[in-house]
């Protein structure tokens, strides 16, 4: 199910001032190096741990209504769905309510299920015919972050701006990682 974001993050969960006093640096001349370091490291733990550190939204789509009547939201935490759409075969989008859906945001992954015996025609476009908009994240300010995601940025800022260049470069530092052990989201095979 292809997945796309629609609205990316309008903040960053550390501030570049955060990443300098974390260096104990003075000066300015890896300022737009930092930032850079900053957008990277986020989206580095995103990636391995299926967050979204900052309010974003995002677009799943699907082929068709899913067997069971769960669609699985691959990004947590989930703060909101937005909209859950099938498309005819001429393209035309029509909605569906939310009356027929609910939202367990609880779980991880965070789930939308159709609510019981509600049954739907299936879309009229072969492949993408089902649009889910959601908004992830924990929420649009900084501080909705937790303390210790923001202590892994922040140790993996460090260790790749005083890494920078060398060998095997951008894995996780083992003090980030340990730091994000709460956030693994292990699955059963």
């Amino acid at each position: 199910m292809p997945l796309l974001l629609t609205s990316p993050p309008t903040a960053e969960p550390v501030t570049l001032p955060d990443v300098k006093a974390h260096l104990r640096l003075t000066i300015s001349d890896d300022d737009a190096y930092l930032t850079a370091l900053i957008t990277a490291a986020r989206r580095a733990l995103e990636s391995r741990y299926g967050l979204c550190l900052m309010r974003q939204a995002w677009a799943l789509f699907a082929d068709g209504w899913p067997g069971d009547g769960v669609f699985a939201l691959p990004l947590w935490p989930v703060l909101s769905v937005d909209g859950l759409t099938s498309f005819g075969d001429d393209d035309t989008p029509a909605t569906i309510d939310p009356a027929h859906y609910v939202l367990d945001a609880a779980s991880r992954p965070a789930r939308l299920a159709l609510r019981q015996g509600r049954v739907f025609a299936p879309p009229g476009r072969r492949i993408n015919g089902l649009k889910l908009a959601f908004t992830a994240g924990f929420g649009a300010d900084a501080s909705a972050v937790p303390g210790e995601i923001r202590q892994a940025l922040l140790a993996t800022i460090a260790d790749w701006y005083q890494n920078r260049g060398d060998a095997g470069g951008g894995n996780l530092p083992p003090v980030a990682l340990e730091a994000m052990a709460a956030y693994r989201n292990a699955r059963l095979a």
